[in-house]
């Protein structure tokens, strides 16, 4: 190993004083900067409010898009304390700008709580161009406001001034997103209202008020789900056949709440969500496999108490028992411990005992007086176990007498490393674009996979097709960890025979097909792939432009590369020099040279990395986009029409 430096030492070592941190590393708090961090900023004061509903005291929620781009939050709770702190300062002030402070780490003032009142409201306001803070508390109005997390306003002896008199109770919180730190600025409507409608469902007694005000979206939606999760339930499964009535218990256990809802379908999926104190879990945890370990055990009790399963039968998977459910399991902990500030997964383990426990009573209970569903439901499971076994013996012919060597009968152009944290596979669509890229990548650590055309829409095919589909088997062997589906699962992605997996596609019209054919497959049927980070998608450039030699007499600058229209428009707006424009149609129209350089060296190459933020609203888009039903589909069309980018 070469020493280049050795200039560690006590100078090496920053303190990021308040809020610098959250600025410098905003992913670490908020997930990205992308526009699903831009949304998680009002998800973050939102939860705060539903805080302070668990608590007792608030009953009403208001969110508003305003015209100018900002988002103004406004809740009845009991309003921010404004009282001195032991710090010198209003308490709403060391929340605002003290990352871990606030009142959620004091259990007599909240029970339970999702979000972290301090943590959540100082990296909002530490990643706003602007905020404003107004509060209604003990008969007064009070306002603070900051720019970027900094305090613009003076206080009177450490307290925020009185603007005013009231009888009302609460905060009123209005942020305007930074520039500076996000990609995009444009609050996302669609899912911002799914996730107040989760809200909703998982706090019954809560009404959550959402207004549009920007002119291109206007609207005004009121949530109010008195029903709770069983209401939650039938809508999600409001366009199946349902097998069963929606079932729900609840129950305490370690004084932790459980409620869970569920209803059978008849449909071969499973849909299980997960919540925390209100907070969507949407990469699962403890509470989950607490209540699908326990659920499991007690049908194959029943299985072999009715005899339906016998002695020298294996027990029902997991899998096969969750055939067809839809489930919501919602806990309220004192304590709760998530992987991240975003809080996607729960890690407490006494969230899976107690869930057992309250699942095991309680299923129990409901499964004796009502035997005519149980048997529904374990039918559903015999139905799951009958198909996996067909379709496991089918993966066997298809994929195992049917071998194919690690080149993936020549097709693959592998790459030298056997090392999968460095290998790297471009899945290629044409001869053209494959050969060019042949010869441009690195082939220490870059595979080359040529695919011929658009594959099988995998949404709207039989599972035996798509085994059969040459393209696709050709994917499955070249990548080395197997193949899921819903009846079983032989996909294991310790085998994965490469760090990232590159659709690199032409930047049109029929490339971005031939895209979402491809995650489509990945998304239905190696989903981790997509869950851990594996998939990334390549932004080959549209354009090339070069200056003309000699113009104004001076010499002509290297050329540059453009991925979009709106790049060309702003070169054109900037451009003093005249210039001569290359259009690239299709991947396969640049030489290996281009096609290293803008595409392929990790070291000036742009790629977009898939990632999956909200489980269910992905898949009833996949369904929507790619499913059998046209009308749907037409519809959807129809209504974003205007947001298309059309490829000239």
């Amino acid at each position: 190993m070469t020493k280049t430096d050795n200039s560690y030492n006590a100078k090496s070592i920053k303190v990021l004083e308040g809020l610098e941190a959250v600025r410098m590393r905003p992913g670490m708090y908020i997930g990205s900067t992308s526009s699903r961090g831009l949304d998680h900023l009002i998800y973050e004061i939102v939860d705060n409010s539903v805080d302070e509903h668990l608590a007792g005291y608030c009953d009403n929620i208001r969110i508003t898009l305003e015209a100018d781009g900002s988002c103004t939050v406004e809740d009845n709770g009991r309003g921010i304390p404004v009282g001195m702190h032991e710090k010198g300062v209003s308490a709403e002030r060391v929340v605002m700008t003290t990352l871990h402070a606030g009142g959620k780490f004091d259990n007599n003032a909240y029970k339970t709580s999702g979000g972290l009142h301090g943590v959540g409201s100082s990296v909002v306001n530490a990643l706003s161009s602007s905020m404003t803070v107004t509060i209604r508390n003990g008969g007064f109005v009070y306002r603070d406001t900051y720019e970027r997390g900094i305090p613009t306003q003076e206080l009177e002896n450490g307290l925020l001034p009185v603007i005013g008199k009231t009888r009302e109770t609460g905060t009123t919180t209005n942020f305007t997103p930074d520039p500076e730190i996000f990609e995009k600025t444009r609050f996302r409507e669609d899912e911002i209202k799914s996730h107040l409608h989760e809200t909703a469902y998982l706090n019954p007694g809560l009404t959550i008020q959402y207004t549009d005000n920007r002119p291109e979206s206007a609207e005004k939606v009121t949530f109010h789900e008195p029903e709770g999760i069983s209401g939650f339930v039938k809508e999600l499964d409001k366009n199946n056949e349902a097998v069963t009535d929606v079932i729900y218990f609840s129950g305490e256990s370690e004084n932790i709440k459980v409620e869970v809802a569920f209803q059978y379908i008849n449909e071969f999926q499973e849909e299980v969500l997960g919540f925390c104190n209100g907070i969507s879990n949407s990469e699962g945890g403890t509470h989950l496999t607490g209540f699908k370990t326990q659920f499991t055990q007690v049908i194959n009790n029943y299985a072999r108490e009715l005899g339906i399963l016998k002695d020298k039968d294996v027990n029902f998977t997991g899998t096969d028992v969750r055939n067809g459910m839809t489930a919501v399991v919602s806990i309220k902990h004192p304590d709760p411990r998530f992987e991240g500030q975003t809080k996607t997964k729960l890690d407490n383990q006494d969230a899976a005992r107690a869930t057992a426990k309250v699942t095991g009573d309680e299923v129990v209970r409901f499964f004796d007086r009502n035997i005519e569903t149980l048997k529904a439901v374990i039918g559903c499971a015999e139905k799951a176990a009958k198909i996996r076994k067909s379709e496991e013996k089918a993966k066997t012919n298809l994929l195992t007498k049917q071998k194919f060597s690690f080149d993936s009968n020549g097709k693959l152009a592998n790459c030298e490393s056997r090392d999968p944290s460095r290998c790297e596979i471009f899945i290629v669509e044409g001869d053209s674009a494959g050969g060019s890229a042949k010869m441009a990548r690195n082939r220490m650590f870059q595979a080359i996979l040529p695919i011929r055309g658009k594959i099988l829409n995998v949404e709207k095919a039989s599972i035996d097709k798509i085994l059969a589909n040459a393209e696709i088997k050709t994917m499955i062997n070249a990548f080395g960890c197997g193949f899921s589906e819903g009846y079983g699962n032989d996909f294991d992605i310790t085998k994965l025979r490469y760090d990232k997996i590159v659709i690199m596609a032409d930047a049109d019209v029929d490339g971005a097909h031939i895209a979402t054919l491809l995650l489509t497959l990945f998304y239905r049927f190696m989903p981790d792939l997509i869950y851990a980070g594996h998939v990334y998608v390549a932004m080959p450039p549209l354009y090339k432009v070069m200056p003309v030699k000699g113009e104004g007499g001076k010499t002509a600058l290297a050329g540059r590369y453009l991925y979009d229209d709106a790049a060309l428009e702003k070169y054109r707006r900037s451009s003093k020099c005249k210039f001569t424009l290359q259009r690239y149609k299709g991947l396969g129209e640049m030489d290996p040279q281009q096609l290293w350089e803008t595409t392929l060296d990790p070291e000036h190459r742009m790629m977009r990395q898939v990632q999956i933020e909200d489980a269910r609203m992905a898949s009833e888009m996949t369904e929507l986009l790619m499913g059998t039903d046209v009308l749907p589909r037409k519809n959807f069309i129809h209504q974003h029409a205007a947001d298309a980018e059309i490829d000239a």
